[in-house]
C-alpha cells in the first residue's frame, strides 16, 4: 500500500525513499531542477489554471475550491493511469509551492489519492 504525504519543495527533503512529484502546474520560483530533487514532475494533478485563479488561496473558499478540485480529479481521463504508476512506490511526496501547509491543493490531492489507491 502506497503512503502519500505532502511536503512545501522550498523545505528539507525528509524522506530520501519517497518518490517525489511535483504537483503544481507552475514551476516554483527559486528552485532549479536539480535542487528540486524530483522523481517526476505531474502538471496533470494540478488545478486547472480557471480554479487556481478563482481560489486565489483564499482559506474563506478552501471547502468550495475541495470540492471543484475533487470534481476535476474525477472527470481526469490520465488519472487511472498516474495512480497506477504512483501506486508501484510504497512512500510518494506530492510538493508544492504554496506558503500554507494547511491551505494548499496537496492537502486534498493526498487525501483524494489515498482515498482512491
Amino acid at each position: 500500500m502506497t503512503t502519500f504525504t505532502i511536503a512545501r519543495i522550498y523545505g528539507v527533503q525528509e524522506n530520501a525513499d519517497a518518490y517525489r512529484i511535483l504537483v503544481d502546474r507552475l514551476w516554483p520560483r527559486g528552485i532549479t531542477q536539480t535542487d528540486a530533487a524530483l522523481d517526476e514532475w505531474c502538471k496533470d494533478l494540478a488545478p486547472t489554471s480557471e480554479l487556481r485563479k478563482w481560489w486565489n488561496h483564499d482559506p474563506e473558499s478552501l471547502n468550495e475550491f475541495a470540492d471543484r478540485y475533487r470534481a476535476e480529479l474525477d472527470d481526469n481521463v490520465l488519472l487511472p493511469d498516474i495512480l497506477s504508476r504512483l501506486t508501484t512506490h510504497a512512500h510518494v511526496t506530492l510538493l508544492y509551492g504554496a506558503k500554507d501547509p494547511h491551505v494548499n491543493h496537496a492537502v486534498i490531492l493526498r487525501d483524494y489519492l489515498a482515498e482512491h489507491s
